[in-house]
């Protein structure tokens, strides 16, 4: 009975569905399953059982024969219909640890198919054109036109999704992405569950990058967060095969790389949806240990007495008001060619305030609601360190998350409270509702202290100033390195998570220069997201490239855009992977 379980159990990873509700029910505490390539095609499955009885993980784990011939040595064996490389893709994006975290699961599966292999069923066909075809004459982006065709005794009954890509010069990948985001949403609210692009018709795109802009496109703009709402009937998964006339190691890469991609960008935007009663400061230090645990990363939790050691004092004060106590979070990601550990690495800093009242300069009614995507910065930072894990950059990276809750209470640090953060440095505390930067302070020195990084990012919803100055389109960008900013910056072009460096000049640390203290966490009104900036900037040697990127503009959207649903974004997860790739000496 149980290889009958088990047996079942792989058909339906395969067909990228959840396991049975039988065997859900009656089936042994299944953590993880692995399955292993054997004779280029032939699956295995090994059953590990662990006692928490909720969540397994997927995996593909090819041999060192086909891993060093390539995955297109597996591309001629069908299983279930597709060959093994698109059955490791599907596996890796549906399924990633306990039932809750994958409830962002999108309903879209996407592989590349040989355009001369038939599929089992009709396919709906997605047809892209610039706005200048006659079928979608002057539409904006995205927009579709569905047409289906009923058979006659001379032609078979066909679909046919039209799908505009608006102005032929203005052609670019954020243009195919946004596109897709649309077709997404169509799939999946008609329900579809067969479609076909053949890439060689999509207008104006190299291969690879038509498979990445539409892979991204398709799983973004599929995003649904319903963890917390009433069960409903469960959809089909829509799955898209992308055509092709030859299968190479370079489209393979693309969409291994734009499945991860996706899946860390909805990994994010999935957490930092949840709500504060729901996460918090220790539940995300447990589901960070899984996190790392299925991605083979090292992970280290510091509890507030181990910070009360460190002298943490930055952080302890925004989270001492909390029932739930700080957290400071840090992922490990190594090479295997960096087993001396010679190489630096870079380092990521995200802010995760899971929820921010303000503290006792109290947030207006209007203003509190939505503070539970005050921790974007730092799922954006796990987003990425889970992704950077199966992509293995040869740069090892390091992901430092503060993780705090900023409450009122009796023992609620105040106004005119003086600070003494790891650094030694004093601070004043102007406002209690500039908590991000004191935790980021704490964190940027955890970071020098143990780490001789090639360069440290932090990420954080800081400033509404920074709101004001640049709405919801570019993130602020501030660094003490050029090279590093136009880095940071040609990345975002690539991925289109836009950045606009604005100035650090020494003149503005005298707007936060303490009267009692090294330091105040706030200067008033006046050049509000450089002062954010500036005071992190003390706590950062000048030798060591530095960047900060205020995302409190884009970390969330009031609407749906394209590929974008309302509420968490994701921001900067697809521009730190896309810089961390393309680093010196990276695939």
């Amino acid at each position: 009975p149980l290889l009958k379980q088990l047996d079942e159990l792989a058909r339906n990873v395969g067909a990228n569905r959840i396991p049975p509700p039988h065997l859900r029910r009656t089936g042994p505490r299944i953590r993880e399953v692995r399955f292993t390539q054997t004779d280029l095609g032939r699956l295995t499955a090994r059953v590990d059982t662990f006692e928490t009885p909720r969540g397994w993980t997927a995996l593909m784990q090819k041999s060192d024969r086909s891993r060093s011939e390539g995955l297109d040595s597996a591309s001629r064996h069908p299983v279930d219909g597709q060959n093994c490389e698109t059955l490791e893709s599907r596996i890796r994006w549906a399924f990633h640890g306990t039932e809750a975290e994958r409830s962002h699961v999108s309903g879209i599966a996407v592989n590349i198919r040989l355009a001369s292999a038939p599929l089992r069923k009709k396919a709906t066909r997605i047809v892209f054109e610039f706005a200048s075809s006659a079928n979608i004459a002057g539409r904006p982006v995205g927009d579709l036109r569905f047409i289906e065709r009923i058979a006659t005794s001379k032609a078979q009954s066909e679909a046919i999704l039209n799908v505009s890509l608006g102005k032929k010069s203005k052609r670019t990948s954020e243009t195919l992405r946004r596109a897709c985001g649309a077709v997404a949403r169509f799939l999946v609210a008609n329900h579809v569950t067969q479609a076909e692009i053949d890439l060689s018709s999509v207008p104006g795109f190299a291969p690879t990058e038509s498979v990445s802009a539409v892979c991204e496109g398709l799983l973004l703009g599929a995003f649904q967060f319903r963890r917390h709402k009433s069960p409903r009937k469960a959809s089909p998964t829509s799955k898209i095969h992308l055509l092709v006339e030859r299968r190479t190691r370079n489209l393979t890469a693309a969409l291994k790389r734009a499945l991860l991609t996706a899946e860390a960008t909805n990994l994010a935007r999935a957490w930092s949806h949840e709500p504060p009663n729901i996460l918090n400061p220790v539940t995300l230090a447990q589901r960070t240990r899984r996190l790392a645990r299925d991605a083979g990363l090292k992970c280290t939790v510091y509890d507030e007495k181990r910070l009360a050691q460190m002298k943490a004092g930055a952080l302890l004060a925004v989270g001492m008001a909390s029932k739930t106590p700080p957290r400071l979070l840090v992922l490990e990601y190594s090479p295997r060619k960096n087993r001396g550990g010679k190489a630096k690495p870079v380092i990521l800093v995200g802010k995760a305030v899971t929820f921010d009242t303000g503290g006792y300069s109290l947030k207006d009614k209007t203003g509190i609601v939505g503070m539970k995507f005050d921790k974007c910065g730092g799922m954006a930072v796990l987003g990425v360190m889970q992704a950077v894990a199966k992509l293995e950059p040869p740069t090892p990276v390091i992901g430092i998350v503060p993780a705090a809750e900023n409450m009122i209470a009796g023992n609620a640090y105040r106004p005119n409270d003086i600070v003494t953060t790891m650094s030694g440095k004093t601070v004043e505390i102007i406002s209690t509702d500039a908590e991000g930067r004191m935790i980021l302070a704490d964190a940027l020195t955890f970071a020098l202290q143990n780490y001789k990084p090639r360069a440290v990012i932090d990420v954080a919803t800081l400033t509404g100033g920074v709101v004001v100055a640049l709405g919801a389109v570019r993130a602020g960008l501030f660094s003490n390195h050029d090279g590093l900013a136009k880095a940071l910056i040609a990345s975002g072009e690539n991925v289109h998570e836009k950045l606009w460096r604005l100035p650090l000049d020494e003149e503005y640390l005298d707007l936060i220069k303490g009267d009692d203290s090294d330091l105040k966490n706030s200067g008033g009104r006046h050049a509000h997201p450089i002062i954010g900036a500036i005071f992190l900037k003390q706590f950062v040697r000048d030798d060591v490239p530095w960047a900060h990127l205020d995302i409190a503009g884009t970390a969330t959207t009031e609407k749906n855009r394209s590929y974008r649903a309302k509420g968490a974004t994701g921001f900067g997860v697809r521009l730190l992977i896309d810089f961390i790739m393309n680093l010196k000496g990276s695939r």
